[in-house]
């Protein structure tokens, strides 16, 4: 099952990795600030174009996000 706090929690690190702020990504992905905020915090789970926006907006293959992303959910 897929855990939406734990896919939240590994966009959010990978965002504060890249040293770029929400605003930034949500602005380049074209989607809304709280938006992302709230799947950063596992509110909201992103659809799969979502997934693809923010991925492209953090210059990151959506293949290696997610990637992360299983590595994550498989502790």
């Amino acid at each position: 099952m897929l855990d939406s706090k734990k896919i939240g929690a590994v966009i959010q690190k990978y965002r504060e990795e890249k040293g770029l702020s929400q605003e930034v990504v949500s602005g380049l992905a074209d989607i809304g600030r709280t938006h992302l905020s709230a799947i950063e915090r596992g509110l909201r789970k992103p659809t799969l174009e979502t997934f693809f926006k923010v991925s492209e907006a953090m210059d990151i293959k959506p293949s290696l996000l997610l990637g992360l992303i299983e590595k994550e959910l498989e502790q």
